[in-house]
């Protein structure tokens, strides 16, 4: 709903309507009178022709603001501050024009004629100059209800910059009149559907603003400052490239904006960012104009030693080379379209003559020539400068050579090379439209939607053999010369191409630097460091600070078993499980394999411990073997005494399998040997256990139980015992053997190789077994260790299996708890300490009496002591 104080002037603008009404003339019955809004626009320059092309150029930069009193039509716009590069450019678009007229192969027998306007910077101005070009001036008086007639142009140059650009191409989509931008470069006109008749012979921003984000990640700058032209190709370029720097690890520490006519105040924020900043490179997505402010107030402020990184907006831009303040911006880098070279178009711009005869309006080109000459021509009585001091005179004869200034300066060739492929473009259309051969017989006037699609299509290339063509959006190949700024001698600037950038190249390939050839800010020789934290060695990563952006970080140590490699790593990764890292953590290296082998000292030792076992046991049975005859050896079966150190021996050689690098051979050798040896052991002491009882019960009257248990039966015991045993290890070994295993857990930074049971309840069963019989036998021997014997043997036998099992009981939680090659070394402890108690308790005595008191080796002896005892 409307407020009511808004009522007023509702109804005033009602009676103003209702008296235009009323007061108009009548028109004719039948005709419709097509009437201009506002005052006709006239064109700058202009020609005749069959076909004509239309310019918009801006001549002037700036205007007068306007006192708008609302009561009254505003005045005419007053433009201001002469702009020699539209002149240029106008100069580049005639250039074309005349080289198509004299042609013979395209569009033979046509005239290309022009319109040519001045929008003055304003965006309101080129909106309505381009409606001048598409409708005309005149008043016509059409039959029907419509004012609709044939567009006064077939295409339109220009404009010189994106907003304007945007503006315009707003206005001509309706008409369907191809808009060709030499210099318009926001990424956003490549939408078709707001902009479907625009098209551009300059790369596009997205193309630039990508290719200025890879060209900061190439010098390993990742904290930078960023400026931009407060307008859509300053913020549109600065969006694009904001966007693709933090996909490649690039922050922003600011972001500003500002445009020339802003207030001073604004300008000010600008560089107080700027100096209380620590970023040292300043992406600069500005127009010269901008840039011109800029540097004057670095100079002002004495801000020095930033690395500039540019946008072709400015950075080939010699007028800004030429400023007083120039210095602030020496080493700086950036893109610039890439370089081109049109024969005699150099020359023409230079030559003035041709636009004074192209129906320029006399006040601007008595304006243009005073400013280009610094002259006055005569007007009243005297020409004095906006100084109070007085010029002299033009002559309308001078002449350019010598001359340096802007218009002069063809430094920009690449930006007019796109006016006079734009003008080429519309030609080769038009020539296709009408399917001209040697000359171009239908003439008719095409429909703007037909050059439209024509021009879409076109495909040629220049006479310096350029390719031109349109994408689906209307944009060109992307492809920049990469510009150094290199102070010179005498304070001057040289714009030395030091790189190529070419999007249509794969991504690794598109950016080409020659590193060496680079002169830096303060003509340092080493590239500029600007990063929030310093690089992380290999070795490390990186870890965020909290609340600041991602190049602001901490260098963390990787962990134990994690590595990084490279610098600036964001994660650190894992060594493979047999891998660990070194002590930089920059590389996994092998673990060190460890096992009880025969080289290290331990081994050794064993080894010489268990060798030492069995030469014992063999020097015990060449004893027993040499008395064989004797009572003392006779007397508890010798067999079984010649079996059990045979299987002592045994018991001391098998320990000599647990040492070495694990095998699948030496895996199940090692437990089944173990196994078998010892139960064959302990069969040996439990039938000689068992001898001692029977031989005891032999002694009592009537007693027969000898026969009962004599050397068949002793042999048949120890076969038994030893068979189940064999039974158990053949089952472990057929239904889940031990193996050889890697052993990646005990230690991280060692890998054991040892022996994995296998079936857990074939090692405890072959265990079990073992300690089962050595129970037995230490019960029986106890329990004949006071029967009367003059050599009881039992005695002996009962602390040879306190030992043993004294011996294996704490082999079990030693053996669980020992890590890597050391639960091996309690095995064979376990297997070497048994098997010695065995041989020394049992053996050891006997020995004794047999070599140092062979007087009790008797038989009488013997017998003599047991009848005492029973009597």
């Amino acid at each position: 709903m409307l407020s009511t104080h808004r009522w007023p002037e509702q109804g005033w603008a009602m009676l103003q309507l209702v008296l235009v009404a009323a007061l108009s003339k009548a028109e004719p019955e039948g005709l419709v009178m097509c009437r201009r809004r506002g005052g006709p626009e006239y064109p700058q320059l202009a020609k005749d022709g069959d076909i004509i092309l239309g310019g918009i150029f801006s001549f002037h930069s700036s205007w007068q603001n306007r006192e708008l009193n609302y009561t009254q039509s505003p005045p005419p716009l007053q433009c201001t501050s002469l702009n020699f590069r539209a002149f240029q450019f106008t100069q580049a678009m005639l250039f074309a024009i005349e080289e198509i007229n004299n042609s013979t192969s395209l569009l033979p027998g046509v005239s290309l004629g022009y319109k040519i306007y001045d929008s003055c910077g304003s965006i309101a101005r080129g909106v309505r100059v381009a409606l001048a070009l598409a409708n005309g001036n005149q008043e016509t008086a059409t039959e029907g209800s419509g004012c609709s007639r044939p567009a006064q142009v077939q295409a339109i140059m220009g404009e010189d910059s994106s907003s304007p650009s945007m503006a315009t191409a707003t206005v001509l989509g309706p008409f369907h009149i191809p808009m060709i931008s030499h210099f318009a470069t926001c990424g956003c006109l490549s939408d078709k559907v707001k902009y479907p008749s625009f098209f551009r012979t300059i790369p596009s921003d997205r193309y630039q603003s990508r290719a200025l984000a890879q060209l900061v990640k190439h010098f390993g700058w990742t904290w930078v400052g960023a400026i931009r032209t407060n307008d859509d190709y300053g913020n549109n370029g600065m969006a694009t490239f904001i966007e693709t720097a933090e996909q490649l690890g690039i922050c922003l520490e600011y972001s500003v904006a500002f445009f020339r006519t802003d207030p001073d105040e604004k300008l000010q924020r600008v560089i107080e960012s700027i100096k209380t900043s620590k970023s040292k490179v300043i992406v600069a997505f500005l127009s010269f104009l901008d840039l011109d402010l800029l540097v004057r107030q670095f100079a002002l402020h004495n801000l020095t030693g930033y690395q500039w990184v540019g946008s072709e907006g400015w950075i080939i831009d010699s007028y800004i080379a030429r400023v007083d303040a120039h210095h602030v911006l020496n080493g700086a880098i950036g893109l610039s379209i890439a370089k081109a070279h049109v024969t005699g178009l150099g020359e023409f711009i230079l030559d003035v003559r041709p636009l004074n005869s192209a129906g320029i309006d006399s006040s601007m080109f008595t304006e243009f020539w005073e400013a280009l000459f610094d002259c006055r021509f005569r007007q009243g009585e005297s020409s004095e400068s906006e100084t109070g001091q007085s010029q002299r005179e033009c002559t309308g004869r001078e002449n350019l050579s010598g001359l340096q200034n802007i218009f002069t300066d063809l430094s920009l060739m690449a930006i007019f090379n796109n006016v006079y492929k734009g003008v080429l473009a519309v030609a080769h259309a038009l020539h296709n439209v009408w399917g001209c051969g040697e000359t171009c017989g239908n003439k008719t006037q095409p429909d703007p939607q037909t050059i439209l699609e024509h021009i879409k299509n076109v495909r040629f290339k220049t006479k310096e053999g350029e390719e031109v063509y349109f994408n689906e959006k209307g944009d060109v190949t992307a492809k920049y010369d990469i510009i150094n700024w290199q102070p010179k001698e005498d304070g001057s600037v040289e714009f030395v191409t030091v790189g190529l950038y070419d999007a249509s190249l794969p991504a690794d390939r598109q950016l080409t630097i020659n590193n060496s050839s680079l002169v830096w800010t303060q003509n340092a020789k080493l590239v500029p460091v600007s990063v929030c934290s310093d690089s992380c060695p290999p070795g490390t990563r990186k870890a965020v600070q909290k609340g600041k952006p991602v190049c602001c970080y901490d260098c963390i140590q990787c962990a134990e078993g994690e590595i990084s490699n490279n610098t600036d790593s964001v994660t650190c990764d894992q060594c493979h499980p047999e891998f660990w890292t070194n002590k930089k953590r920059d590389m996994c290296e092998k673990k060190e394999i460890e096992f009880l082998s025969y080289e290290e000292i331990m081994g050794v030792l064993l080894t010489a411990v268990s060798l030492l076992g069995t030469c014992l046991t063999s020097i015990v049975a060449f004893i027993f073997f040499r008395y064989k005859k004797t009572p003392i050896v006779r007397a508890n079966n010798s067999e079984l005494s010649f079996l059990l150190l045979f299987s002592l021996a045994l018991c001391f050689l098998c320990s000599l399998t647990f040492i070495g690098r694990p095998s699948e051979w030496s895996c199940m050798l090692r437990h089944t040997a173990f196994g078998i040896t010892f139960v064959l052991c302990i069969s040996c002491v439990l039938g000689k256990t068992i001898v001692v009882l029977m031989a005891f019960r032999a002694t009592l009257p009537a007693s027969n139980v000898m026969k009962w248990f004599g050397p068949p039966q002793q042999r048949l015991t120890v076969v038994s015992f030893t068979f189940v045993q064999a039974l158990i290890c053949t089952l472990w070994l057929v239904l889940s053997p031990p193996f050889p295993i890697k052993n990646l857990t005990t230690y991280k930074e060692k890998i054991i190789l040892e022996c994995d049971v296998g079936s857990v309840i074939g090692f405890w069963a072959v265990l079990g077994y073992i300690g089962l019989l050595s129970l037995l036998c230490f019960v029986l021997a106890f329990l004949a260790r006071k029967l009367p014997d003059n050599f009881n043997e039992a005695k002996f036998i009962t602390f040879s299996m306190l030992i043993f099992c004294a011996v294996w009981i704490t082999f079990i939680p030693a053996y669980v708890s020992s890590p890597g090659k050391f639960t091996v070394a309690v095995e064979i402890f376990a297997i070497l300490a048994s098997s010695f108690g065995l041989l020394f308790c049992i053996f050891a005595p006997k020995c004794y009496i047999i070599l140092m008191k062979p007087e009790k080796n008797t038989k009488k002896m013997m017998m003599g002591k047991m009848s005492t005892k029973s009597a």
